[in-house]
């Protein structure tokens, strides 16, 4: 599903964020990424989702090398993933339904599909009952469910979460992680960046640590 050969990721005016990245992510794995703030977590899930390119090496994701998907073909080879961040990205102006729904608009589905995909996804995180309420009268936990129900409304076979518990408290963190993790069970192949590492060790799953831009 993803396999990093030598990765290496540089900024203009900066050292290397990533190093010599060498890692392999199976099919309907779950697995954690961790380190220190700065540590390269964040520059790893954006170089999977093509936020941005790689400046050495190879990346291959669902078969697929990176380095060969045009800036025209970036948002088609989007559809297979789904991401989710820390600070939730809501459209403050539009409801809970029209926020899960964006994917599905972006993508030319019908409405009828579309409201079938939405209440299927705020169900399955347990927000059905806010899908017209507005992001801003939600809680910080709830914002961030809605955030995982818009990232798996196309049912991507990869999901990808940078920092998801990072604002909520430790029952809440616990609670999305094992949300995570039922995606996972259903044939998801989940990768999510967490420097809580107490928590994630509770998870028993593989857990990859970055110390400035290498594995350790």
């Amino acid at each position: 599903m993803i396999r990093f050969t030598n990765v290496h990721m540089h900024y203009d005016g900066s050292v290397d964020a990533l190093k010599n990245i060498n890692l392999n992510i199976e099919q309907g794995a779950m697995a954690f990424i961790t380190g220190r703030s700065g540590a390269g977590k964040s520059t790893l899930l954006r170089l999977i989702a093509l936020i941005e390119r790689h400046s050495r090496g190879q990346i291959i994701v669902n078969g697929q090398n990176l380095e060969r998907v045009r800036r025209n073909r970036v948002a088609l080879f989007r559809r297979n993933i789904g991401f989710t961040f820390q600070d939730h990205r809501l459209l403050a102006d539009r409801t809970v339904f029209d926020n899960v729904a964006l994917p599905l608009v972006v993508s030319g589905y019908e409405h009828r599909e579309i409201k079938k995909r939405v209440q299927a996804a705020l169900d399955k995180v347990n927000l059905l009952n806010k899908i017209n309420s507005m992001p801003m009268t939600l809680s910080g936990g709830e914002q961030q469910r809605v955030g995982i129900a818009r990232a798996v409304v196309h049912r991507p076979p990869l999901l990808l979460a940078d920092e998801p518990t990072g604002n909520l408290d430790p029952a809440l963190s616990w609670e999305i992680m094992c949300l995570f993790e039922q995606f996972n069970q259903v044939g998801v192949t989940v990768l999510i960046a967490s420097h809580d590492f107490d928590m994630i060790k509770r998870m028993r799953k593989r857990i990859i640590t970055l110390k400035e831009g290498r594995t350790i």
